[in-house]
């Protein structure tokens, strides 16, 4: 491999574990903070894409199409916790298992219906799609690297919320101990709603952004679900940290894997997690 293909499939790994990471750290916080698990949450991967798709069509806007394909994730993320989610708290995991998957194949079923079953595309934003040169004859796309940078401010950003305000040290410390929280007087209910919603709509934001650059098509959002659970488990269950630098692994891995052995490339990152599960049961870090 020449050095300008390595430079144009790193910057691809990259950019597809941060895309990653913005899925799986969602996953994660809802699960290390409430101990759900939480199937459906590819399928808002695959609803903020449509929702994009839909609103930057009808308003000739990509960025008001964001705003207003976010709102609505968040909104769709109360009403799940509200009304659904709420009674699975004292309940075992195989119940949690059974709601969201039918909630896969409810959004699966409304995504058929609305928007059909051919692929569509959404057009990259002109502001954003001119390329850099990254050598005399490779050229990389300013989108992507602008997704990366996106990604990376969003992971700063949750960082910083996390250990640095009231809202994260409420919820590093519902995710210690949620009776405790409880008893010294935070509203635990209204905590997991606010967790909840920022988790779908931290996945329909990946969503969002990915949607120039992927296909829409039904059942995206399942594929994508795979790789996000072998991010949270190499990463460690319920760690951010841990989220973010395995998903950049399993990017990287998949990307390259992809041109090197591509008959192979399905199961490299399995492949990556047993090892590491090998040396590290509970993933790089603990929660």
């Amino acid at each position: 491999m020449d050095m300008s293909l390595f430079l144009v499939q790193l910057l691809n790994g990259v950019q597809y574990g941060l895309l990653l990471f913005l899925i799986a750290s969602g996953l994660t916080l809802v699960f290390g903070v409430m101990g759900i698990l939480n199937l459906a949450h590819g399928s808002m991967y695959m609803i903020g894409a449509y929702l994009v798709y839909y609103f930057a069509s009808a308003t000739d806007s990509f960025l008001l199409a964001v705003i207003i394909a976010c709102v609505i994730a968040m909104i769709i993320g109360i009403i799940i916790e509200r009304f659904l989610i709420i009674h699975l708290y004292n309940r075992d995991h195989l119940d949690q298992v059974l709601l969201t998957v039918g909630l896969i194949f409810i959004f699966n079923a409304a995504q058929s219906f609305i928007w059909g079953n051919d692929p569509l595309g959404v057009e990259v934003p002109e502001l954003l799609s001119s390329s850099i040169q990254l050598t005399d004859i490779v050229e990389y796309p300013v989108y992507r690297l602008f997704l990366s940078v996106l990604c990376i401010g969003i992971a700063l950003a949750m960082y910083y919320v996390i250990n640095n305000t009231k809202l994260g040290m409420m919820i590093r410390a519902g995710e210690s101990n949620r009776e405790m929280v409880e008893n010294l007087g935070v509203d635990i209910s209204k905590l997991f709603t606010i967790v909840f919603a920022v988790g779908v709509t931290l996945s329909a934001l990946a969503g969002i952004v990915s949607a120039p650059i992927v296909s829409l098509v039904p059942g995206m959002g399942e594929r994508v679900l795979i790789s996000c659970f072998v991010v949270v488990v190499i990463g460690g269950m319920g760690s951010i940290k841990g989220a973010f630098v395995a998903a950049l692994l399993v990017g990287i891995v998949d990307t390259f894997a992809s041109v090197l052995l591509p008959g192979m490339s399905s199961m490299t990152i399995y492949l990556l997690m047993a090892l590491i599960l090998i040396f590290k049961p509970q993933g790089l870090f603990k929660s």
